[in-house]
């Protein structure tokens, strides 16, 4: 997303470097990631942080953010909840046809066209990649573990637990309607926690799935 505003920690950089030591072993061309977790929890950090420390090692990596994605553009998602109710946050409101095209893309290494919105404007733009250099996709956003991506990373920390970064990141105006809509956003990732396979947890360290308490 264009104009997003990122809150770079040493937390974002240990946990990079731990999910990077899983990744570097498996030595596999064209390799798909998805960051899953709440609003706050870290997701496009951590996207940035990985993406440069693949670099450090001689491989490019690019991100696809989620948060693109949307059927019903930015301007008129308020509304358009609002309208048909707050039960319809979730999964239904991604054109997740068009985020899997552009992983078959990537993955075939082409180029492709893909949305990006403006936070300035709350337009979306329309960007061109060509993925053929491109050796990592790392697809962050609320829901990516239903994408049709390789590697399922989720992040613990909860909407409650990251008000602060709500905040600082100042992308939605935060009103009671916007937190009916971080409750049923928690809701639907908290879902999506069983197909990961590693755990962020609150601390940031990288843990296997299997060793998670939940």
């Amino acid at each position: 997303m264009l104009e997003d505003v990122l809150l770079l920690k040493d937390q974002h950089y240990q946990a990079a470097e731990q999910i990077l030591q899983r990744l570097l072993p498996l030595n596999s061309n064209r390799t798909v990631i998805g960051i899953s977790g709440e609003s706050g929890a870290g997701k496009s950090e951590l996207a940035h942080v990985l993406g440069r420390k693949i670099r450090q090692h001689g491989k490019l990596a690019k991100i696809l953010h989620i948060d693109n994605y949307y059927k019903v553009p930015p301007q008129e998602k308020t509304a358009w909840r609002k309208k048909n109710g707050i039960d319809k946050v979730g999964l239904d409101e991604i054109n997740w046809e068009l985020i899997n095209k552009n992983i078959r893309e990537f993955r075939e290494g082409k180029k492709a066209k893909m949305p990006c919105v403006d936070l300035l404007t709350d337009l979306t733009d329309e960007l061109i990649t060509d993925f053929k250099p491109i050796d990592y996709l790392i697809v962050e956003g609320l829901y990516s573990l239903k994408a049709d991506v390789d590697l399922r990373i989720f992040i613990t920390l909860t909407y409650y637990e990251t008000k602060k970064a709500q905040l600082l990141r100042g992308k939605e105006p935060q009103d009671e309607f916007r937190f009916q809509v971080l409750e049923q956003e928690h809701k639907v990732v908290q879902s999506l926690r069983p197909l990961a396979d590693l755990i962020v947890t609150n601390d940031y360290t990288v843990i296997e799935a299997e060793q998670d308490g939940l």
